[in-house]
C-alpha cells in the first residue's frame, strides 16, 4: 500500500483522534523497525515496515468485519441522538472510524449483526443481486395456520407488496425456523400479522451459511475471519477486503 503520515495510519485504526496520535508520537511511544520515532508526519508502509505502539505491534486492517450478538433495546445504527446503537456497545478494541451495521435488525429483535467499514461489501451483499439468505428463529403467541403457511412458502402478498418466498419450519409449538432471501420493511411482523398471530420474539441466527456464534452473549462481538466471511458470501461472487 502507499506510505501514510504515521498519525493518520495510528488514528485510522481506532478511535484515537489525530491529534492524539500525534501527540502519542511525540512522546516517543511509536517505533518503526526498531527506530523511536517523534514526527507525526513521518510517512511509513505498515505492509512493509515493523510499527510497534508502547511496545505492542501495530496491525494494519483496511477493513474490519464483526459480528455481534444484538441484545433486545439497541438500534441498529452507527449513532442516534436517543438511544443507544450498536456501534456504542462495541469493545473499545473493535472500533475504529467509519463502522455500521451491514443491514438493520428492529430495536426488539436480537441475534446476529454484522458490523464494518467496508462500504462495498455491505452494499454487494444487501444488494436484490447479492443478497444472502438470513435466518430467524421466531416465537409467536399460537401456531400459524397451514394456509398462512402455504402463502408465506408462496411468495405472501400484503397490500400491494409482493414477498419473495419464504422458507420456514416450525421446530416447535409456537415457534418457528424462516429464511429470508430479501429484506423488506418489518418483513416477518408484516407476514406474522398478516398470518393473525403475534410476534412474541424475533432472533437472528444465521447470515448466509454462517451462524452466530453461541459462544457470544447478548451486548458481545468479535472480528470475523475471511474464512467464517465466505461462509456468509457462500455461492455469491462477491468480494471482500481484508
Amino acid at each position: 500500500m502507499p506510505k501514510e503520515r504515521l498519525d493518520k495510519l495510528i488514528s485510522s485504526q481506532s478511535m484515537m483522534t489525530r491529534s492524539e496520535a500525534a501527540k502519542l508520537i511525540k512522546n516517543g511511544s511509536v517505533k518503526i523497525n526498531g527506530k523511536i520515532i517523534k514526527t507525526p508526519s513521518e510517512k511509513a508502509d505498515p505492509e512493509e515496515s515493523d510499527i510497534e505502539i508502547n511496545s505492542i505491534h501495530f496491525q494494519y486492517k483496511k477493513h474490519i468485519y464483526i459480528m455481534m450478538n444484538k441484545p433486545r433495546g439497541i438500534v441498529s445504527a452507527s449513532n442516534d441522538a436517543r438511544e443507544k446503537t450498536v456501534i456504542d456497545i462495541l469493545p473499545e478494541n473493535l472500533k475504529r472510524p467509519g463502522l455500521f451495521p451491514a443491514g438493520r435488525l428492529d430495536k426488539d429483535t436480537t441475534g446476529f449483526v454484522l458490523i464494518t467499514d467496508d462500504g462495498g461489501f455491505a452494499h454487494r451483499i444487501l444488494s436484490p443481486r447479492g443478497h444472502v439468505p438470513k435466518t430467524y428463529i421466531a416465537e409467536t403467541d399460537k401456531d400459524i395456520r397451514n394456509e398462512y403457511l402455504f402463502e408465506m412458502r408462496s411468495g405472501m402478498v400484503i397490500g400491494e407488496d409482493k414477498l419473495m418466498p419464504a422458507q420456514i419450519t416450525q421446530k416447535n409449538n409456537n415457534v418457528y425456523e424462516i429464511v429470508l432471501h430479501e429484506g423488506k420493511y418489518h418483513q416477518i411482523k408484516r407476514m406474522f400479522a398478516e398470518s393473525e398471530v403475534s410476534l412474541l420474539s424475533l432472533k437472528r441466527i444465521k447470515i448466509g451459511n454462517l451462524p452466530l456464534d453461541e459462544k457470544l452473549s447478548e451486548g458481545e462481538a468479535r472480528e470475523l475471519g475471511i474464512d467464517e466471511l465466505r461462509l456468509i458470501c457462500i455461492g455469491k461472487n462477491i468480494q471482500m477486503s481484508i
